[in-house]
């Protein structure tokens, strides 16, 4: 068997398991799956990935946690961040330099919000994730937009 036919049939089991997403399990691993920065982005990121993860992030929050409230503060503090990087007239290598300690420093905030049950263990892991792919002023940028994408279709899917 060729190894692209085992890749082929590899990637058809993993994706008949999609439909057992409901448990809690499966749903945190899944939950970074595609979501990844750089020259080589997925075409897809800002649109089905993150609308797909929107979907998982709703259901797990039942309601009670993962208000978009709550999610729209990571949000704005990444736009916060973000926005010193590339101020008019600053260089974003040597700012974003200086400035990744805070920015790095919103995975314990989200850890936080988690320890007092705001929101969901998927979320914190997605948002995580994000953070901690983020290495440079581009991936700062496509870890805003694809926040700002994910914060989109959660507001739809919230309702």
């Amino acid at each position: 068997m060729s190894q692209t036919s085992m890749r082929r049939q590899s990637q058809s089991r993993s994706h008949g398991n999609q439909g057992q997403q409901n448990s809690s399990y499966n749903q945190n691993n899944s939950i970074v799956d595609g979501i990844y920065f750089g020259e080589n982005i997925d075409s897809n990121l800002f649109a089905d990935i993150a609308q797909a993860k929107a979907k998982i992030i709703a259901i797990e929050g039942g309601g009670r946690r993962n208000k978009s409230s709550q999610l729209r503060k990571f949000f704005d503090e990444l736009v916060m961040w973000h926005d010193k990087v590339f101020a008019h007239g600053v260089d974003r290598v040597v700012t974003y330099k200086e400035l990744a300690p805070y920015i790095k420093m919103l995975c314990a905030k989200v850890s936080y919000a988690r320890g007092r049950d705001h929101v969901s263990e998927g979320f914190e892991k997605l948002f995580s994730h994000v953070i901690r792919a983020v290495n440079s002023p581009e991936t700062l940028k496509q870890a805003k937009l694809f926040i700002e994408a994910f914060m989109g279709f959660y507001k739809a899917e919230e309702k």
